[in-house]
């Protein structure tokens, strides 16, 4: 008889492993929610955009220096915002490749029509004919001030990314 009662002592109840199972639970849902993976990907979408906003920024300063002072005739007229693409400012063959590499596209646009070829998610100098949008805008204001801006695809809560030079 003593032998059975020490051998009901030595494992866990079920109410133990329920409860521990329910801890590690909780403890994973709280990991999940302070992780918030969308949140993650909207900011690096978001710093991404950041990036290339002031890249293309750049690239027509540089233009603007290079040329005396004069913007690229693709830029719009005073208080036009125009989307920088092939239909609209395009701004390809006046900055791709002297002074950027490529355009970027906005994460969340990616390529449309047959520009990317070779899937890179940039307009290249070889591309430039091509139909395409970059999902980014320029515009010129009052004073010879331009502003580049993206307004992304994301969910509420993103504001509007511009730099004015």
């Amino acid at each position: 008889m003593r032998k059975l009662l020490k051998n009901q002592g030595s494992g866990f109840t079920l109410i133990e492993i329920l409860v521990v199972i329910g801890i590690i639970a909780v403890l994973a849902t709280i990991v999940l929610i302070a992780i918030n993976p969308a949140r993650q990907f909207r900011q690096a979408r978001d710093t991404q955009r950041t990036s290339n906003v002031n890249a293309l920024l750049n690239a027509i300063g540089q233009y603007i220096a290079d040329n005396k002072g004069i913007p690229p005739a693709e830029i719009p007229a005073v208080g036009t915002q125009e989307d920088i693409s092939m239909d609209e400012s395009n701004l390809c063959v006046a900055l791709v490749p002297t002074y950027m590499p490529a355009f970027p596209i906005d994460p969340s646009v990616g390529v449309e029509g047959d520009a990317d070829v070779d899937g890179d998610e940039q307009v290249a100098s070889t591309e430039c004919d091509d139909d395409y949008n970059t999902g980014y805008h320029v515009e010129q204001v009052a004073g010879g001030r331009i502003i580049v801006s993206a307004n992304g695809e994301e969910p509420a809560g993103t504001d509007n990314i511009s730099v004015t030079r």
